[in-house]
């Protein structure tokens, strides 16, 4: 029997640079999993562009004129939640990193990433992981080793298994990924996010790995 073809993802490109933007096209057009909807200049166009298409993954840069890609993505994410949000760009400090994660990005890969490393990182995002190239990972695994304390997270009581979770949860690992490592069910991992979602105050994968990350001696401290 023929095999059922995988789903078509719909992708949006965000991005000033003209060659760019046509390589980024090239790239999600190369997959026959992958729908591009158009490459789009600015965060301006973009958001009314995105309103109107719908797509399911964003790859969007970061310094566009006017309006950042950060904006742009906050506004995104505010909108339309179910959007999924990559930023592909050349910046690799931290500020620039976790701001674009607080947005509300699922993702971050540089400009630098190669073409498999791009589709990678779309159809990762899809089944619900949080796609960083090797090199962001490093730097968001360095910013861990300089905690910031927060008197919030203080009052939070997380158990030895839901800190386990956020910490795979923070190297991008899907749920599926989360529950093989643990040795539990895709549904525990489920029930458990859902608990920290409630201890933390937060709705989604990524607030909650932000929170931890910002106050990731606080949690432990409360083990």
């Amino acid at each position: 029997m023929p095999t059922a073809k995988e789903p078509i993802t719909d992708v949006a490109i965000v991005e000033d640079n003209a060659a760019l933007g046509a390589g980024l096209r090239k790239i999600v057009e190369s997959a026959e999993d992958f729908r591009c909807l158009g490459v789009w200049t600015s965060a301006e166009e973009a958001l009314k562009k995105i309103d109107a298409f719908r797509p399911q993954v964003v790859l969007m840069d970061i310094n566009l004129p006017g309006m950042s890609g950060i904006e742009a993505t906050a506004r995104i994410k505010h909108h339309l939640p179910e959007i999924q949000v990559i930023m592909v760009t050349v910046y690799r400090d931290h500020d620039q990193i976790f701001a674009a994660l607080k947005a509300g990005a699922s993702g971050y890969l540089l400009k630098r990433s190669t073409p498999e490393e791009v589709r990678q990182a779309v159809r990762d995002v899809r089944s619900g992981g949080a796609p960083m190239s090797a090199e962001i990972a490093r730097r968001v695994v360095e910013a861990f080793h300089q905690p910031v304390k927060s008197t919030e997270a203080a009052a939070v009581k997380l158990s030895k298994r839901e800190t386990e979770i956020l910490e795979l949860l923070t190297k991008g690992l899907a749920n599926k990924e989360i529950a093989d490592r643990l040795d539990i069910s895709v549904e525990t991992v489920r029930v458990h996010l859902r608990r920290v979602y409630e201890k933390l105050h937060v709705h989604s994968r990524t607030e909650a790995a932000m929170k931890f990350r910002d106050s990731k001696e606080d949690f432990r401290g409360n083990l």
